[in-house]
């Protein structure tokens, strides 16, 4: 079993780092490691933020553990060189279209969310968010209208098979969840949508026993702030699955506590934590690394079929949380190492 570690930029190898202390105490056989760069650290050392030799580790790994990309230094270069490409890149040329990002209080930290804890602590939703199309991947441009006025333009599409894998992906999770769908797109006002419903309740005559629901995107974003216990599983676009999933990570008390999966037909799979590089806290260990202890978990269940070794992990990581460990941005002031310290010790 290969694991490709993608740490990246600004607090990306503080927590990946911490994340491998975790996987190499589990003592798995056979599990192996590759490095690569991505990102900024990719740009910078060879140009380009995915380079061939990374994509090259990455198309040979079972799974890829991934830090995070973004560096201010990089911010004025052309788009197709700037880090965030490295994961759109990665996305594109692994078929990568099912992001799975689980949303769930742990009760120590209902205090945490910016919601009332009675309303925080009934969070337990999976977010499923299609990653290989919409506005991210379609036509963009500049160019210059009839008036002489500079105009930008991003083409959102779907096409019914798009649609149709990733409603597919969608009710297979709220099978093995609670039986609750909610597919939330914007019909009223985009054709783009109205084709998304559209498939989406024909896929549903294949899952039966799955209750599916619809609603707009503003609606859930609305939802999630006021009955957030309604939600089973939610499936949607990229760029609404983008912004709801990073609303959902503020509701449960820190985006630094969420995982995610990234996974494409075979099962291979991208895990990140959800949130960006901090490039303001690189270096100084105060950066959560929960979150990407929690991604290697969905890796060891997903990519690897290691469903005992996620359920030890995701239990060190309750425990190490039950026993007060808190990082800055849970209250706390344990550094990086010392929350990865926490979960070792009850691992």
């Amino acid at each position: 079993m290969l694991i490709a570690l993608f740490p990246g930029d600004g607090i990306g190898p503080e927590i990946v780092a911490e994340a491998k202390r975790v996987l190499d105490a589990l003592a798995i056989d056979g599990l192996t490691y590759a490095d690569g760069l991505v990102g900024g650290a990719a740009y910078k050392a060879m140009g380009h933020p995915l380079p061939r030799e990374t994509l090259d580790i990455a198309r040979s790994a079972d799974a890829i553990l991934f830090g995070a990309v973004g560096d201010p230094d990089c911010d004025a270069l052309e788009r197709h060189l700037r880090p965030e490409q490295a994961i759109l890149g990665l996305r594109k040329e692994l078929g990568l279209f099912s992001n799975l990002r689980p949303a769930k209080v742990f009760p120590e930290l209902a205090h945490e969310s910016a919601l009332k804890p009675e309303v925080a602590g009934s969070i337990d939703l999976l977010i499923v968010r299609e990653t290989n199309g919409d506005v991210y991947f379609g036509e963009k441009g500049f160019r210059t209208t009839a008036e002489g006025h500079r105009e930008g333009y991003d083409i959102m599409s779907y096409n019914e098979a798009e649609v149709r894998r990733i409603a597919h992906a969608g009710f297979q999770a709220a099978r093995a969840r609670r039986g609750k769908l909610c597919s939330v797109d914007k019909a009223n006002v985009l054709e783009t949508s109205q084709l998304w419903r559209d498939v989406v309740i024909e896929v549903a005559s294949d899952y039966p026993d799955v209750a599916l629901s619809h609603m707009y995107v503003d609606n859930a974003a609305m939802q999630l702030v006021r009955n957030p216990g309604q939600f089973d599983v939610i499936v949607t676009g990229n760029l609404f699955g983008d912004i709801l999933s990073d609303q959902a990570s503020m509701c449960v008390g820190s985006i630094g506590m969420l995982a995610s999966a990234t996974l494409n037909g075979s099962g291979q799979g991208l895990y990140e934590p959800i949130h960006g590089s901090a490039p303001d806290i690189a270096g100084s260990g105060k950066a959560n690394p929960l979150a990407t202890i929690l991604s290697a978990a969905m890796m060891l269940r997903y990519s690897l079929g290691l469903s005992e070794q996620a359920d030890r992990v995701e239990a060190a990581v309750a425990q190490a949380l039950r026993n007060g460990a808190r990082s800055a941005d849970l209250g706390g002031a344990m550094t990086t190492v010392e929350m990865g310290d926490a979960v070792l010790a009850a691992l």
